[in-house]
């Protein structure tokens, strides 16, 4: 599986219009993990030509700007015939991953990755240099999602909840309890195939934060990591969701020591700590992971 070395866990993808040159300019500062500069659905189809070329000039700029967020492109689905344009226009040094729209099977991704490996070469970059979020985003995506998981150059999955929901013919008050099923589908199916978490869906109002962080916490309870926002109000909110507390930080670091310093007297992998706690080798990594991640999380903002 190709894939993108500078890709990473991003707690936020914040979605901005590519065919409007100020919000592209105000979303790559905002302070967001990731931006995603969107040329599907957010651009009308008599502005894509002119939103490719805000993209790319976006992209340029910020190729060896540092620090900055990841940068994505979203580009349309490939049933649509304009993502060729789309990705002959902002693959670059700047670009960190193509997130595609819409994907409903391999085959598509396997399309894909052969023009960007061309242009790739074309242009100059390592073979593997950009990486793949593919968005799952209709019943028939949802069922091919373990082959497409281990899709060439895919490093995350990410969820369209509202076009999934208008693909099943939801109701109208339909969310996250009708879709709790391709969730789990995404989180083992990315699990199996060794990809990042995938990505929560974009929550819809802005008047309703506390919906937001309720949402947003049962996300990551359920295995997502990262949230698609569209507005930098929410930025806050989901980075505190994502963000282990010091709390948790702390207690991770101890029971990690607690457990290197017993795990050689014998040759049981679970360690009984003095709290008579049995402490096995899965949720020592958990903890050593939750470590990293806020090593890696004060690296990016020191």
């Amino acid at each position: 599986m190709l894939s993108s070395p500078a890709f990473r866990l991003a707690r936020s993808y914040l979605i901005a219009p590519g065919s409007h040159q100020r919000l592209v300019d105000e979303a790559i500062v905002a302070g967001a993990d990731a931006v995603v500069l969107d040329l599907e659905d957010g651009v009308a189809l008599a502005h894509k030509p002119a939103a490719r070329v805000i993209v790319a000039g976006a992209l340029a700029a910020a190729a060896g700007r540092r620090p900055r967020p990841l940068l994505l492109v979203r580009v349309n689905a490939v049933a649509s015939g304009l993502w060729r344009d789309d990705l002959d226009a902002v693959v670059g040094p700047g670009l960190d991953a193509v997130r595609v729209a819409r994907v409903e099977s391999a085959h598509a991704l396997d399309q894909v990755h052969a023009l960007v490996s061309a242009l790739e070469r074309e242009r100059g970059l390592a073979e593997g240099h950009i990486g793949v979020v593919a968005t799952i985003e209709s019943a028939a995506g949802a069922l091919e999602v373990p082959a497409i998981a281990r899709a060439p150059r895919v490093r995350a999955l990410a969820f369209g909840a509202a076009d999934f929901l208008r693909d099943i013919g939801a109701g109208p008050d339909a969310g996250d309890e009708e879709t709790a099923a391709v969730r789990a589908q995404l989180v083992l199916a990315s699990r199996a195939a060794g990809l990042l978490p995938p990505i929560a869906p974009v929550f819809p109002r802005l008047d309703r934060p506390d919906l937001l962080k309720a949402s947003t916490v049962a996300a990551r309870r359920q295995g997502f990591f990262g949230r698609s926002v569209f507005h930098p109000s929410q930025l806050a909110l989901v980075h505190e969701v994502f963000t282990p507390d010091p709390g948790e930080v702390a207690s991770a670091r101890a029971l990690v020591a607690a457990f290197d310093s017993r795990a050689h007297d014998d040759a049981s992998a679970a360690v009984c700590l003095d709290d008579g706690v049995l402490v096995d080798p899965g949720r020592v990594a958990r903890a050593r992971w939750a470590i990293a991640l806020a090593e890696d999380l004060a690296a990016r903002t020191a």
